[in-house]
């Protein structure tokens, strides 16, 4: 038995990985690659992050110039999520997986799709530091045209965002608008058949397109409700602030984190990260990014209603690190079999645990990864 299942783990664990790489959509699409050394829960992986650097004239002489001082950021990602997924096959299916390259047990396809919708829901639950901000709120996108994405790609182009590896994650209802619009499935226009024939958006606008069910709603706080509450600032705010004071004319609604703001005579739109309580005396309210430009005292405060969030971003907005969990020696003494594998193409690791017990064998997937907005700028969400 031992041999028999030395010889399938490396199968099981394969194609185990090869449908977590199939049903995990944002790990793919986001930045992945860090170090997949062995760890353990808690561990954390640190992100440098590039600091601006101003060109400067060059002028001739005897004596070269001190090279100016750089200090890059660093973002701490921890590993805080571990997850497993078990199942149990019976010695037909083992003897099926080793002779046929191509079977997958039902309940093994399960188990791997329970941890793609984790790993998937964890890089989706990150947008609440997102300030890009475009569309209407309750409004599905691409109803009529593609104005949203238009718009998602100035917006990307404002905040700077390189050209290169912009991609777009939509819900199922915005998907659906997007493919009747001739821009996004007329052959003649994007240079391919395959919307009509497969249904995918592909390169649009300079940004992949994506399907997901795993995109969020930001339910917004009490404050966005523009008929029962008049929200204002309380002060002035100074470009660099990184909170404005913000008053209520009734009440007391909240603001969450996650909410998007934006103040009148001010295009920028900010998002709140951290909750507060508004008073008719005004509260400070933390906000990013830190105010772009001064904002008045008494001036008209907008507050984005609940929305689906739909994101454009840019693959470095996200960080993720899935490292393999190393074996435990308790786990090796008592006689069960580990195996840990990271896929090449994506850097997913998925570890395979093999334990006997009363008449049966259980087979267990586990994954340990942390994933962070890293770089905010970088992303916009397209509201829904």
């Amino acid at each position: 038995m031992a041999n028999n299942l030395s010889a399938v783990m490396p199968k099981i664990l394969a194609r185990g990985l090869l449908a977590l790489r199939e049903q995990a959509v944002m790990p793919r699409l986001v930045n992945a690659d860090y170090s997949n050394d062995a760890a353990k829960k808690g561990d954390t992986i640190d992100v440098p992050l590039p600091s601006a650097i101003a060109a400067t004239d060059v002028t001739p002489s005897n004596t070269p110039p001190t090279a100016s001082d750089t200090t890059p950021s660093v973002v701490q990602i921890p590993l805080n999520n571990w997850k497993k997924a078990g199942f149990h096959m019976t010695d037909r299916e083992v003897l099926e997986i080793d002779t046929d390259e191509s079977f997958v047990p039902m309940q093994m396809s399960e188990a791997v799709r329970a941890l793609a919708n984790a790993v998937n829901a964890s890089v989706h639950s990150e947008y609440s530091g997102i300030y890009g901000y475009v569309g209407a709120a309750g409004t599905t996108p691409f109803a009529t045209d593609v104005s949203d994405a238009t718009a998602a790609r100035k917006q990307l182009n404002k905040q700077l965002a390189p050209r290169a590896g912009r991609r777009a994650v939509l819900d199922f209802d915005a998907e659906t608008n997007a493919l009747g619009l001739p821009q996004f499935s007329d052959a003649e226009k994007v240079g391919s058949a395959s919307v009509k024939i497969e249904g995918e958006m592909g390169r649009k606008f300079g940004i992949d397109w994506y399907a997901d069910d795993g995109v969020m709603t930001h339910t917004a706080g009490t404050a966005s409700d523009s008929g029962s509450f008049t929200v204002t600032t309380g002060a002035a705010g100074l470009a660099g602030d990184s909170s404005v004071t913000i008053k209520t004319n009734v009440g007391s609604p909240t603001l969450l984190i996650g909410d998007v703001v934006s103040f009148a005579g001010h295009a920028q739109t900010y998002v709140v990260t951290a909750d507060a309580t508004l008073t008719v005396g005004g509260v400070a309210v933390s906000i990013s990014p830190a105010l772009k430009a001064g904002v008045a005292d008494a001036a008209a405060v907008t507050v984005r209603a609940n929305h689906i969030v739909n994101m454009a971003f840019h693959r470095d907005a996200f960080a993720l690190a899935m490292r393999p969990l190393s074996a435990g020696m308790a786990d090796l003494a008592l006689g069960n079999q580990i195996l840990a594998m990271t896929d090449a193409q994506t850097g997913l690791s998925l570890r395979l645990e093999v334990s006997r017990q009363y008449k049966q064998t259980v087979w267990e997937f586990d994954v340990l990864w942390g994933v962070k907005l890293v770089r905010p700028e970088l992303a916009v969400r397209i509201a829904g």
